[in-house]
Formats: structure tokens, C-alpha cells, sequence
């Protein structure tokens, strides 16, 4: 500070002020100060600053995978929203393991981030004291926890798949398969499988042809393994749902290669609206969950909470969206 209050010709206190944006600094000597510290490569030490207002200037957000569309598009919808409040996002991914997800928690809480946005409403018990001693805005999304931490934005993911089982039925499917991953690590997963089987009693129906194929996230290549197996052990399946767009689309290219026509034969659906749905051929039908919206409302969550430090638990349904397309008829 005392190198670029010289070069500009002020107090080093009128540097600090200018780096604050404090009223008391003109528009024109703050301009000064930045131009003075750009040419000197200097960047703004934030760090006293952070000890002295107890504001770090971020939000803390876990996700579990950086590569998954959905995700970074929740991301993405986040920061956008919370660009306006002055508030970065310290990321950070889990690889869909809970345990992974506790430590992570620890880390980023160590960080005094200003509120903390988590994927999925199942965590360890030890994560869930973390997050319900922080003091600061917890916001569980992508899900609808029964027993929930704070702040909620997302959906049912057990009745975004029963409204998949809907639409095969009433296209005449009566023998209808589900291909997912590892029951124990993607909750979301889970509760998409959980929410086939639900749906297809409540319409009197065989809920058993059941095909996992690995640990989660699930490959094209992992989808593709699945529909060979499914198509060799219970060939007479008029529909599958999948737990994913990639995995729907491994399943739809490995009924190119056998032949099998979609959805002549078998019909495909996925979950996630990725691009690549609507682009193959056939499309898949699919399930639009609204990412962007997702991470839009905790932002708006995160705002009304700051400003509003009592403020009663919110719980933002999002309402996904069945895409029917050609590969269900």
C-alpha cells in the first residue's frame, strides 16, 4: 500500500479505503489507486480485511462429479446469481461418496465460507453436525431430505422416474427394466430406482428386472455392458429407463449394434435432458430437472438469508420435466 500511495500521491489509509470501496474515496482517486496497483502487478490482500468484517466473500458448494453436465450447469446458475451480491463460489466434488462428502464439509467450513450449498440430502451423521453447528445458511439441493438441514432447493428424484413409468405404460409397456449404478454411493440413484419400483406397483406391474452397472457416475460404455446384459438375460423387455442420459446412451448404441430397434423392440428412456438426448437417433425421451433453475434458487436462498439472519427455513420445489421423444414411440 505504501508503494502505490506514492506512485498516486495519497495516504497508504487512502489506499486501504480505496480497495474497500469506502465512500469517503472519490470515484476518480480510486480509479488512481487500481490503475497504480495494475501497473505495479499488485492484487489486493484480502485477508485483514476478511478478519476485520467477518465476511469472506464466498459461498462453499460440493457437487459430486465436475464432469456431469447437470452439475455444472447447477454451478453455473449459482454463480450467475450470486455475481450480483458480490459472492465468489470455493468448489469443491465429492465423487459420490458421502465419506469423501464429510471431509470435504470440514475442509470448506475451515475456510469460514458465508454459507454452504451441498448436493443431495443423505450425509454422514458426523457431516450432519458440522453442517447444523456452522452458524451460516446450509442449502441441501438436488433433493427433498426428510429430514432436512436448513434451507432446501430440489425435486423427488423417486417421482421424476415414476413420471417416466407413467408415460411407457400408457404407451402400452407392461414388462418394463430399470439400469442403474451402485445403490450404496449415488443416493440420487437410488431414489430414482426406488421411485421405479413404486411406480410400477402402483400400476400392478413386475418391479423386478433391476441391472447395475457399476458404481456411479455410469458410463455410456457402463450403459452399453448393462443393455447386453439385460438383452440376454430378459429379452422379452418392452422398455428401460436408465438412471442417466449417458447411460441411456450406451444402452440405445448397443441396440444399433445387436440390431434391435428403438423403439420398435425395446424403448429407451433417460434422465438428466443432456444435449446428447436430444441429439442421437433416435432422441431419448428424458427427464429435464432444471439444473440452472436449481442453482438460480439457492442463490436467491443464500441472498434472502444473509440479509435476513432469522430467517424460517425455505424449501424451493423445483418441478422436473418429462421430454418425450422418439425412442419411446
Amino acid at each position: 500500500m505504501q508503494d502505490v500511495a506514492r506512485a498516486v500521491g495519497v495516504s497508504p489509509m487512502t489506499v486501504s479505503r480505496a480497495f474497500r470501496n469506502d465512500a469517503s474515496v472519490s470515484d476518480k482517486t480510486r480509479e488512481a489507486v487500481r490503475q497504480a496497483a495494475e501497473a505495479m502487478g499488485y492484487v489486493f490482500d484480502s485477508t485483514a480485511s476478511t478478519l476485520r468484517s467477518q465476511r469472506t466473500g464466498f459461498v462453499a458448494v460440493t457437487i459430486p462429479s465436475i464432469n456431469n453436465a447437470n452439475f455444472a450447469e447447477t454451478v453455473r446458475g449459482l454463480s450467475e446469481a450470486l455475481k450480483p451480491q458480490g459472492l465468489q463460489i470455493l468448489l469443491g466434488t465429492t465423487d459420490y461418496d458421502i465419506q469423501n462428502e464429510e471431509e470435504l464439509i470440514e475442509q470448506l467450513l475451515r475456510r469460514r465460507p458465508e454459507a454452504i450449498v451441498v448436493t443431495g440430502g443423505k450425509h454422514t451423521e458426523r457431516a450432519r453436525r458440522l453442517l447444523e453447528n456452522a452458524a451460516i445458511p446450509v442449502i441441501e439441493t438436488w433433493d427433498l431430505p426428510e429430514r432436512p438441514l436448513g434451507h432446501v432447493v430440489g425435486f423427488s428424484n423417486a417421482a421424476a422416474v415414476g413420471m417416466t413409468v407413467d408415460h411407457l405404460v400408457a404407451h402400452g409397456a407392461t414388462r418394463i427394466a430399470f439400469i442403474g449404478g451402485d445403490a450404496d454411493r449415488d443416493t440420487r440413484g437410488t431414489d430414482r430406482r426406488l421411485g421405479f419400483i413404486a411406480a410400477m406397483q402402483r400400476h400392478g406391474l413386475d418391479a423386478t428386472r433391476l441391472i447395475a452397472a457399476g458404481a456411479p457416475p455410469i458410463s455410456m460404455r457402463e450403459g452399453a455392458r448393462a443393455m447386453a446384459r439385460l438383452l440376454e438375460t430378459l429379452p422379452d423387455t418392452q422398455a428401460v429407463i436408465c438412471v442417466s442420459d449417458l447411460s441411456a446412451f450406451g444402452a440405445l448404441s448397443e441396440c444399433q449394434r445387436r440390431g434391435v430397434a428403438v423403439p420398435g423392440q425395446i424403448a429407451i428412456a433417460g434422465f438428466g435432458d443432456y444435449e446428447i438426448a436430444g441429439t442421437c437417433v433416435p432422441a431419448l425421451t428424458t427427464v429435464n430437472p432444471f439444473p440452472h433453475e436449481i442453482g438460480r434458487k439457492a442463490a436467491e436462498v443464500i441472498a434472502a438469508a444473509l440479509a435476513s439472519p432469522g430467517l424460517p427455513p425455505q424449501r424451493a420445489a423445483i418441478s422436473p420435466g418429462l421430454i418425450a421423444r422418439d425412442s419411446t414411440g
